[in-house]
C-alpha cells in the first residue's frame, strides 16, 4: 500500500502487521458487522486482525464510507 497519513508516515500494509494474525479485534468485529448490514453482506467470524482491516477497506469503499 502506499497510503500516506496527514502526518506522512507510510501506513503498514496488514500483511506486515507483526500481530496480523491474532484475531479481529472487538471494535473490528463491530465495524464489520456495521459495515456488512449496509452492504448487504456476510462476514466470516474467524477473521485475522489483518483479514479484519482488509474486509473493513473493501466495504467501506462498497458503502461510500471510506475516505
Amino acid at each position: 500500500m502506499a497510503d500516506q497519513t496527514d502526518a506522512g508516515s507510510a501506513i503498514k500494509d496488514p500483511a506486515d502487521w507483526t500481530t496480523g494474525d491474532e484475531p479481529a479485534t472487538g471494535a473490528q468485529e463491530s465495524y464489520l458487522r456495521t459495515l456488512a448490514t449496509e452492504a448487504q453482506e456476510d462476514v466470516p467470524g474467524d477473521l485475522t486482525k489483518a483479514d479484519a482491516s482488509r474486509k473493513i477497506d473493501e466495504l467501506q469503499e462498497k458503502t461510500g464510507r471510506g475516505a
